[in-house]
């Protein structure tokens, strides 16, 4: 029977080759490539300050939705700069956007921020 030992403070574990301390154990979640891309271009779209003003903005209003007109003022942008924000919110499935008339109203699509937490949490 071999021993082994592994250090949480380098990371580096002294199992013998045959010995799998240091791996995952089948079972044990971990995401697939396919997973990661989409969470990386999830957590990219919180990774700007101004979409984060813009997603507290958006869940903050109590008609839980917020048209584009009201985000410039508040960010201190420019409206095309605002849209370019809210596309790629957008595009990552954080914010819902609906059309109506000539302005776009939107909403944070339910369940995205939670899923997002989720994400990072232990698996069981």
């Amino acid at each position: 029977m071999s021993t082994a030992t592994a250090n949480p403070a380098d990371g580096t574990c002294t199992a013998p080759a045959a010995d799998a301390c240091c791996v995952p154990s089948p079972g044990e979640a971990i995401l697939s490539a396919e997973e990661a891309e989409l969470l990386a271009l999830r957590f990219k779209a919180l990774s700007d300050p101004n979409r984060l003003r813009i997603l507290s903005i958006v869940s903050s209003s109590e008609a839980a939705e917020t048209c584009v007109c009201d985000l410039p003022e508040p960010l201190g942008l420019k409206q095309p700069t605002v849209s370019h924000h809210l596309k790629i919110l957008v595009d990552a499935g954080i914010l819902h956007r609906e059309k109506r008339g000539v302005w776009a109203y939107f909403s944070v699509v339910p369940g995205a921020l939670e899923s997002l937490g989720a994400s990072l949490a232990p698996k069981p």
